[in-house]
């Protein structure tokens, strides 16, 4: 006999088991787990700050080569329709430019910066890119995978050879890819994840069911899983981060 279930995953992984503990009469609780941190109504999901971590560290290793060789590296990340990953890394790692799905940019407008950005002596520059950011015209940049589902890539390649055109900039692509999703947690994701395990067993002891834990002002707080997969987290583009982003003179496309 089953008491209880606890269900790891991001929105879909939840929706899922959802309707799987309701044909089942199964008690289930959620757990956020996501490198995209996109599920709604949690500040952080399990594996993001990990994700964002690598991709900061990348830019770190990307700025010395740019800046020795006169380049322009651009670095795609993951995040799925979501520019978490990519606006937090972006800012945490120096990026110039920083791209992401929830913000619409013109090329112009990223090689007028990159000029400027030439003439005041800075022969290189570091951009970085959501993985689902679209062509300037709104088409998503996809590849097949070796099942033939489609998936996001290529949007960086697909920058860097509209940037070469409307700039004499030296231009390197990195996919960072799932090196992203695997390696050593970084401590804030341990102690996410233990905070979030405590929070779940104890949702099951009290018999609050058909709930997910949620980490909001530094507490795990519960929320129905009705509520946390009914929509979905984008960036917001007033947040504090973009404010951020833009006073500190990055290029955000726009």
């Amino acid at each position: 006999e089953l008491d209880a279930l606890i269900g790891i995953g991001g929105d879909g992984s939840l929706a899922i088991l959802r309707q799987l503990a309701q044909q089942g009469n199964l008690n289930l609780v959620g757990i956020p787990k996501t490198i995209d941190n996109d599920v709604s109504c949690t500040e952080l999901s399990i594996g993001f700050n990990t994700a964002v971590k690598i991709a900061t560290e990348a830019l770190d290793r990307l700025h010395f080569t740019a800046a020795s060789h006169s380049r322009v590296m651009i670095l795609e990340v993951m995040g799925r329709d979501a520019g978490h990953i990519a606006l937090n890394a972006g800012i945490a790692g120096g990026a110039d430019v920083i791209l992401i799905p929830e913000i619409p940019y013109k090329i112009e407008r990223i090689c007028d910066y990159i000029r400027k950005r030439q003439d005041l002596g800075k022969n290189y520059s570091l951009v970085i890119v959501a993985e689902a950011v679209r062509t300037e015209t709104g088409e998503a940049v996809t590849t097949n995978d070796s099942l033939g589902q489609s998936r996001f890539g290529g949007i960086g390649q697909y920058l860097a050879d509209k940037i070469a055109a409307c700039s004499s900039a030296e231009i390197r692509v990195t996919v960072l890819g799932h090196i992203q999703r695997g390696g050593i947690p970084s401590p804030t994701d341990r102690l996410i994840a233990s905070a979030f395990g405590v929070a779940a067993v104890d949702l099951i002891a009290e018999e609050k069911y058909d709930h997910m834990v949620t980490w909001q002002n530094r507490q795990a707080i519960a929320v129905p899983i009705a509520d946390a997969i009914s929509k979905y987290r984008a960036v917001d583009i007033n947040d504090t981060l973009v404010k951020t982003a833009r006073s500190m003179g990055i290029c955000l496309g726009d």
